[in-house]
């Protein structure tokens, strides 16, 4: 898992079907200072996050197919959370 804030949406006409009607996010990977990294991903939304929300990632795909119902299918990230504060401990 990791935190990223949502940067852009990605519109697809062709889909295999799993993902029909499932908004798909670019999401950019944030360091623990906040700052947006280099990395990101392409994550199923489930929890109808938009452009500017900081989310939690479930970057691993056996847990994101649990998450999405799928037995087989292909999904790598899902958007699991929207966060509203983030607080560390030092």
């Amino acid at each position: 898992m990791y935190i990223g804030k949502v940067i852009g949406t990605v519109v697809s006409t062709i889909k295999i079907d799993h993902l029909q009607a499932r908004p798909l996010l670019l999401v950019s990977m944030l360091d623990l200072k906040g700052k947006e990294t280099a990395d990101y991903d392409i994550a199923v939304d489930t929890v109808q996050a938009g452009v500017g929300d900081t989310v939690l990632i479930l970057d691993e795909g056996n847990g994101a197919r649990q998450v999405l119902k799928l037995d087989p299918g292909a999904v790598r990230a899902v958007v699991v959370g929207i966060l509203d504060e983030v607080n560390i401990q030092r």
